[in-house]
């Protein structure tokens, strides 16, 4: 068994549902249940992740032994039976969330019990040993802080004291360098990130990722009059775009009898690493809901388990 972890960088709003609800939005988006952290359920990503692949021919065996396929049986009377993929998706976790700024219009927010959950899952993450007393906010040190004014980090209404901190400086690089997409159309981004990354105390960031997510007001409209039919207006939420989840990825050996026809063995949870790993999965794909509305399109990074 081999892990491996998929981070998600949202290009647009991202719409994953849970269905109507009785609270005050109709469609919210899904969150954990403990913390009310918002989340990506895991199934969704790898149906995803398979749907950007199902087309490409050379690879269907592949496809099926990551994903899960049917094959013959050669002793049940050549009957097809079906098999679990390699790969086991966990739920996409929030890493940072955006937060409107007085300074340098927005900041990265995250807090220690989210970065606690990183280091567990990644090994060589920088570790936070001191958290942001009540009220105030750790940012970053040898690089000056765009997101602070007047020693104050303003994320819309409220205000917390600013305390510089080396270690925020070091998850902010490590983040940059590892987590955020590649290419230098990210190069803006990478380096906002390490002057505008605000390690908030973990009920405030709970409160921003509650209650400064997109809420918008959608109508269907009748065909011919173009007037909103009755019934048709509901609110729907979204994540922002700018948010980073995280998600681990596990690879077992796979259930399928088929070989690797470039070794003629066995499939190795090696083999479903580097083959995820590759391009054969687009760096971009759309998730969640609301597909011809342009919502969900997000930027993949993999890291570690090579």
């Amino acid at each position: 068994m081999i892990s491996t972890t998929l981070f998600i960088y949202t290009e647009t709003s991202l719409h994953a549902g849970v269905g109507s609800t009785v609270s005050v939005i109709d469609l919210p988006i899904q969150r954990e249940r403990t913390t009310q952290f918002p989340m990506v359920q895991g199934s969704g990503i790898k149906g995803a992740l398979r749907s950007q692949v199902s087309d490409i021919e050379a690879r269907e065996a592949y496809i099926d032994v990551i994903f899960g396929g049917e094959e013959v049986d050669p002793q049940n009377n050549g009957k097809k039976i079906s098999f679990a993929g390699a790969i086991a998706v966990g739920d996409a976790r929030v890493v940072l969330f955006p937060v409107r700024s007085l300074a340098d219009v927005f900041a990265y927010v995250t807090c220690p019990a989210v970065l606690a959950r990183v280091r567990r899952d990644v090994v060589g993450f920088p570790t936070l040993s001191e958290k942001p007393l009540p009220e105030a906010a750790l940012v970053t040190k040898s690089r000056r802080s765009t997101v602070t004014a007047s020693g104050r980090v303003v994320l819309e209404e409220f205000s917390f004291a600013a305390s510089e901190n080396a270690v925020v400086d070091e998850i902010a690089a490590w983040l940059a360098t590892n987590a955020l997409p590649a290419g230098e159309e990210y190069d803006y981004w990478r380096e906002k990130l390490q002057t505008s990354l605000v390690i908030l105390p973990d009920d405030a960031f709970r409160d921003f990722v509650l209650n400064s997510t997109e809420v918008v007001t959608r109508v269907r409209l009748d065909s011919y009059t173009k007037t909103v039919m009755p019934g048709a207006l509901w609110t729907q939420e979204m994540l922002p775009s700018d948010t980073l989840l995280m998600s681990a990825v596990v690879a077992r050996s796979p259930r399928s009898r088929l070989v690797n026809a470039d070794t003629g063995e066995p499939f190795t949870p090696q083999d479903v690493i580097n083959w995820i790993h590759s391009d054969i999965i687009p760096t971009r794909i759309q998730l969640g809901g609301d597909e011809t509305t342009g919502q969900g399109f997000v930027a993949l990074r993999w890291y570690g388990g090579r």
